[in-house]
Order: C-alpha cells, then structure tokens, then sequence
C-alpha cells in the first residue's frame, strides 16, 4: 500500500476536487449558431500566471468564485486561467473535441477582463467573445461535419445497471438564491453551477443544475475517486466521460450516447488515482509529489478508449460499455490564429 504524509495527502485531496470542477468549467452547448457581430465595449487580455495553489485552497475553504474559468455578472465577464482552445469552445457553443487547430491552443493560458456595452446581457457574452478572438488574436475559422472516430456508450449484454432516479427532473440553478457557507459558484456553457469541497478530506458536491448532481470522495486505501451522480441523464453521463477521455490528451474521445436509455438516473463509478493526478498535470496544476508507486504520471498520460482503464471498467460496472464507432461530429477548424494577441 502506497503511504502518503499529511500534507501531500490533503493537497492532493484538494487537487482531485479543483479537478473536477475543472471537468466542467467550460462545457458547451451541443452545437454553434450564428449570430449578428457584438463586442465588448472594452477588454484587457493577458497571458495567465501559473496557477496558485494556495489562492484556489483559500477559494475551496472559504467559498465565493472559483479564480479559474469563466464568470459572467451583469456588466463584465472574467475568463481565468482559460486555455484558448476552452475560450474558443466558449465562444462557439462547442465542446473541446469539436475544435480543430495547432496544439498550442490547448497549452496557451489567458486572463480576460471584459465589459458589456449598454443593453448587452450575460447570453451575449458567447458573441462577444467571438468578436474578441477574431480582432485580438486574428482567428479566422470555417466549419465542416465528417465522420470521426468516437466512443459510443450502449447497454451491455447484461443490461443495465443504473437505478431510475424516480424524481422530477432537476431544474437550473436559479443565480438570486445565494451562495451557503463555503459554497462556490461558476459559470459553464450549461448555465450556472455550484460547488463545495472539505478540504480535509478532498471529497465535495457539484450542482450542476439540470444535468444533475454529483459528489465525490476520494478512498485512501484503494487510492480511488468514488463519484456518484444523482438525477443525471444519459447524454449528460456522455458528456461527463468524454470530458474524462479528453482531459488527459492524446486519444481521447468523444463519448456519444446510444444506450436509448430516457430519464434520469443514479449512477456511481470509481476512477483511479494514477489517472486523474495525470489529468491534473495536463492540465497545467502543480500537482505535489508523484504518482503512486513513484515517478510523475506522464503529462499526456489518459485513459485509453478501450481495454483495462479505469474509465472502462466504471462503465461496464453500471451494465453499459463503450464500443468504437464512428458518428459524424461538427467540427470547427481554426485557419488562422496569432499566438500573441494585440496590444490591450
């Protein structure tokens, strides 16, 4: 059995939860819309200081907005600590698998400060972030549809597993109601949802409004996240495990419900340690220490589509499985985009 000193272990602790919010900070719509041009009326943009640790423990201790992803008020946004390729699957209602360009996008950290102009609202902040991208950093875009490889999550032989939730759908957060004690708020291209963590023990709660909820805790014997959702819809489970499959990097796919399965459900799965510190570190979080059994999880390390993962094997635990199959998948490819963007 791997030991771990207090203090890296509560760390890590505090790691998992981040990194789960992180899974959900910049989920989008299922597909991108044009609209007429609206900009903010003015934006600083900068590049993102690495992420302090100790400011995210103050934020997950103390409750309030998490100083990472995208918070919009009623007359300015804030993107922290936002990959441009999160700000562009922000921007277009997409999800991350949808965006094709050069690597780097991916790697490239922003802090965005932006305000509205008279008679704009937070539904129009997508818009404007389009017209943002497309002046500072000089992107150009077109969009296609193909066939691409994805994994498609089906019942299994068995049948499945899940327990009908037998409640009435879950509603979206309502943003009047305020924040409990120690409670967090962020804004994901769903809506608005809400987060809390025990910083002593690493596990916590995500409202994700009408996707559901989730929580989770972290075993230390078996050094495995437990996660258990409640209320949550097939397509929304979907989207969970592609964010899963994606996080990582390397071959990660998009997860497409075909189980036919309708309703919400519970649903509860186990994901291992190894795998989600190595998410973690993909991410850009300074992770302490190594991974169990010693050395630093590789940066591009993720569960594989198919065979032994511990993403894999959750999914057969609740009777479903995921097959590779391909599916066509809009897809919006960057021609053009400037490392560097102009001057604030």
């Amino acid at each position: 059995m791997v030991r771990l000193s207090q203090s890296k272990f509560k760390m890590r602790n505090i790691t998992f939860g981040l990194t789960i919010a992180g899974l959900l900070l910049v989920t989008g719509a299922a597909s991108a819309q044009t609209a007429p041009k609206l900009a903010f009326e003015v934006a600083s943009v900068k590049p993102a200081a690495a992420l302090d640790m100790a400011k995210l423990q103050a934020a997950v201790q103390g409750g309030g907005q998490l100083p990472m992803g995208p918070h919009m008020g009623t007359s300015r946004a804030e993107f922290k600590y936002m990959a441009l390729k999160e700000l562009i699957a922000l921007a277009y209602k997409l999800k991350g698998y949808q965006i094709s360009g050069p690597d780097w996008i991916g790697e490239q950290r922003f802090d965005i400060v932006a305000k509205y102009p008279d008679g704009a609202t937070k539904d129009d902040v997508p818009k404007m972030l389009q017209a943002l991208l497309e002046e500072r950093f000089k992107m150009t875009v077109h969009r296609e549809t193909k066939e691409h490889p994805v994994l498609a999550l089906v019942v299994g032989k068995g049948g499945s597993k899940l327990k009908d939730a037998g409640a009435a759908p879950p509603l979206p957060i309502d943003e009047s109601v305020p924040l409990k004690p120690g409670e967090i708020s962020m804004d994901t291209g769903d809506g608005p949802a809400r987060m809390t963590v025990d910083p002593k023990t690493g596990g916590g709660t995500m409202n994700m409004g009408a996707k559901g909820t989730m929580t989770y805790k972290m075993n230390p014997a078996t050094m495995m996240l437990h996660m258990d959702f409640s209320q949550v819809t097939m397509a929304g489970f979907a989207d969970t495990l592609t964010q899963f499959s994606q996080m990582g990097g390397g071959g990660g796919r998009q997860v497409v419900d075909m189980t036919d399965l309708k309703g919400n459900y519970q649903a509860a799965f186990d994901f291992s340690l190894a795998d989600l510190m190595a998410m973690a570190k993909a991410q850009g979080m300074d992770v302490p220490g190594g991974a169990p059994g010693g050395g630093a999880p590789a940066a591009n390390a993720a569960p594989e589509p198919s065979g032994g993962s511990s993403l894999n094997d959750a999914v057969q635990a609740l009777g479903l499985k995921l097959e590779q199959r391909k599916a066509p998948v809009e897809q919006l490819v960057i021609d053009h985009i400037e490392k560097t963007p102009t001057e604030n």
